[in-house]
């Protein structure tokens, strides 16, 4: 029923964890393949990819293009997106299901879902960015890549799919879908906090912020990839 695509580059730190949470998915018949779409990893990435039994797929660096590739290569009639670093949390097929039954039998309108976000940390910082997340997604209906998105092969084609742009294809593809067209899922996509614990949440936050703000200002992706670290 569902192809997943999942881009990597170097990505072998979190990719276990992440392929370990689809297992459930995978014996009930709800996810049909994981396509791994890696960017040129030279770490363990491929070979954790190819033990879990993953479809490899070898592109050009860039996320965008990657997912993209990655779309292509897929059979199923529902393609999900999660990043490497994002670990869906127990129970997560069961709405993922719920979903995909309500718009096959037209209960519902053909429509994209992603999920909350969380990140593995604990403190103040750590709940202060998802809380500001969660807002973002009430307020814009604007999730980013780390929440995955669930998508119908239709719905994905009638917009144009992923562009292969470096930097926010996430963003480019959710203004496309517009608000009417994604739900925020309950069940929630927990991912790394490495980029801010080392960069630090407070310098972390202000570049993200940065960053889309500048997209909105038309700078090109490949510039705000830069910057991004």
């Amino acid at each position: 029923m569902i192809s997943v695509i999942v881009p990597t580059l170097n990505a072998e730190q979190g990719l276990a964890a992440c392929l370990t949470a689809l297992v459930p998915a995978a014996m009930d018949g709800l996810v049909r393949e994981v396509i791994i779409s890696d960017g040129g990893s030279s770490d363990q990435t491929l070979a954790i990819a190819d033990d879990a039994g993953a479809r490899i797929i070898r592109t050009e660096r860039g996320r965008g293009q990657q997912l993209r590739e990655g779309a292509r290569k897929t059979k199923a009639d529902w393609l999900m997106f999660i990043h490497a670093d994002s670990i869906l949390e127990e129970g997560w097929e069961r709405e993922v299901y719920r979903h995909i039954r309500l718009i096959e039998t037209s209960e519902q309108p053909d429509r994209a879902a992603a999920f909350r976000f969380a990140l593995d940390d604990e403190g103040i910082l750590a709940a202060y960015v998802s809380g500001a997340v969660a807002l973002r997604c009430w307020a814009l209906r604007l999730p980013y890549g780390d929440q995955g998105l669930l998508i119908s092969r239709k719905l994905y084609d009638e917009i144009g799919g992923f562009k292969p742009i470096e930097l926010m294809e996430d963003v480019d593809l959710v203004r496309r879908l517009g608000r009417k067209r994604l739900k925020i899922l309950r069940a929630r996509a927990v991912t790394s906090a490495n980029r801010y614990r080392r960069d630090g949440y407070l310098k972390r936050m202000l570049r993200n912020s940065a960053c889309l703000g500048l997209y909105y200002l038309r700078v090109p992706p490949h510039v705000l990839a830069r910057l991004y670290g």
